[in-house]
């Protein structure tokens, strides 16, 4: 039993992500095979290793000393594995895509200490979440950061980070408006395909704001294209806005070139994910990528 390894990955997933479903979601199985295999391991060692709470796991004494065990044995085939790639003297360059807010203005953040924690090369290619998952369906990328999930068979998604909207205009802004302001404005706003503005939209509709009312004087089809739009407005006279990532004009309100507001009563956000192939989760490569991705949550 102990040398199936599948199951001594099991258990060290759903302790590292404190959570069965989080567990399933990240190893691409169903969450009654995790837990079917929590408890083959169980029953074979005759010993309880971990309690189910409605926060969360927990591990018994005897689970956490079968922990220590594993993270000794996980920390050796780490050093197997860079043992093997220098013997065979692998050059890789790890390929990320990402969707363009994601990799215009929060991958750069970190991206080449991404490099420095897998010891190869990194290379991005930003496009829209679509062809994101295109390519890496077609193995052209190795992993996608997408701020659509686009649901495909044989992809695994890991929810990463959720990125807030919020409301900018040039012309100076209350830090929270009021649902009637939000008529008062000249808007600028994506596209009817947009996933941001089905987003926007449907929170408006929780609220009982109708976006058809809205001044719409101009539709982008980026989040840039809509900031420099915004950016370019007046600040005399009627405010131009728009709604976007915050990563997008953290610049700008630093400087003041720009003004950030909320909308009282109203949070605005996404979840971003990250996605890989199903076929590939036992990667070395992108398991420490997804890793140090995953420990950038930025809100």
């Amino acid at each position: 039993m102990l040398r199936d390894f599948s199951k001594i990955e099991t258990f060290m997933t759903v302790v590292k992500e404190k959570s069965f479903s989080k567990a399933s979601k990240k190893l691409g199985i169903s969450q009654p095979a995790v837990t079917q295999q929590i408890k083959l391991l169980e029953e074979y060692m005759e010993i309880k290793i971990v309690d189910r709470k409605k926060n969360g796991v927990r591990l018994t004494k005897e689970g956490e000393a079968l922990y220590r065990i594993v993270q000794k044995l996980e920390k050796q085939i780490s050093n197997a594995e860079k043992e093997v790639l220098k013997i065979i003297n692998k050059q890789l360059t790890f390929i990320l895509g990402a969707s363009y807010t994601i990799g215009n203005y929060i991958l750069p953040d970190f991206l080449s200490q991404i490099k420095e924690a897998i010891n190869s090369d990194v290379m991005v290619k930003v496009e829209d979440s679509k062809a994101i998952l295109e390519q890496l369906i077609d193995k052209k990328i190795d992993l996608a950061l997408l701020e659509l999930p686009i649901f495909e068979e044989g992809v695994i998604y890991r929810e990463w980070m959720q990125d807030e909207l919020v409301l900018i205009s040039k012309s100076p802004l209350p830090k929270y408006v009021k649902k009637d302001d939000l008529y008062t404005f000249d808007w600028i706003c994506r596209e009817d395909e947009s996933h941001t503005r089905k987003i926007i939209h449907e929170a408006f509709e929780g609220i009982g704001v109708d976006c058809q009312q809205f001044n719409l004087k101009g539709i982008v089809t980026t989040s840039t294209a809509a900031k420099q739009t915004v950016l370019r407005s007046s600040p005399i006279g009627t405010p131009t806005v728009s709604i976007v990532s915050k990563h997008i004009v953290e610049q700008e309100a630093e400087n003041g070139s720009l003004h950030v507001a909320k909308v009282r009563g109203l949070k605005l956000s996404r979840t971003l994910y990250l996605a890989y192939l199903k076929e590939r989760k036992n990667d070395a490569f992108i398991d420490r990528v997804c890793n140090y991705i995953m420990s950038k949550r930025k809100v």
